[in-house]
């Protein structure tokens, strides 16, 4: 099966990553997008996250309605920070029936370079990559797929969390059971 992994701390995730993943399988080969959260980025300070499985909570009710999204906890077991070269690996040896292509926004791309073991990375994987603005693209290797024509909403996850912590809404940033959630849990309010 071709899945498509996309990484993320999702701090949290919102309407942004959601229609990027629709438009992903709606338009590529992919039958199966998991979110990867990732308990902590090494380019990402980690004092504002919210903790990994509290993220994941949020994951998963973002995605419950939809079959063809999955959440993925494998960085969860690995050693911190994740590093996508040792997340693939793991799983390329776990799931050998399936073909992973790593998602990402042209401004991650840019920087791809600074990875661990870039080179091996763009050797051996697949890319699927969104234009976001102000990030020109252009591949690195024959298996990048830049996706023309992605949606892009200025939405961000800091945005997010502003606004929660301003008290403004959040309503139409945030899928419901992901907002209702948050409120609930009172996240994000220092």
């Amino acid at each position: 099966m071709k899945i498509g992994l996309y990484f993320g701390s999702f701090n949290p995730i919102h309407i942004g990553h959601l229609i990027v993943a629709q438009h992903i399988l709606d338009n590529t080969e992919i039958e199966k997008l998991w979110f990867v959260v990732s308990p902590q980025n090494p380019f990402k300070p980690s004092k504002n996250l919210l903790n990994e499985y509290d993220r994941l909570n949020l994951v998963k009710l973002a995605i419950a309605d939809n079959y063809s999204l999955e959440t993925c906890d494998i960085e969860f077991k690995l050693p911190k920070p994740s590093y996508t070269v040792d997340t693939l690996a793991y799983l390329d040896e776990k799931y050998p029936m399936h073909q992973f292509s790593v998602i990402m926004g042209s401004d991650s791309y840019q920087n791809i370079d600074n990875w661990k073991n870039a080179e091996l990375l763009l050797e051996k994987y697949h890319f699927i990559v969104y234009p976001r603005p102000g990030f020109d693209v252009f591949p690195k290797n024959k298996n990048t797929l830049i996706l023309e024509g992605t949606p892009s909403l200025q939405i961000s996850a800091s945005l997010v969390r502003s606004n929660i912590k301003e008290k403004k809404s959040v309503h139409y940033l945030l899928s419901e059971p992901v907002w209702k959630e948050i409120e609930k849990e009172a996240y994000y309010l220092n």
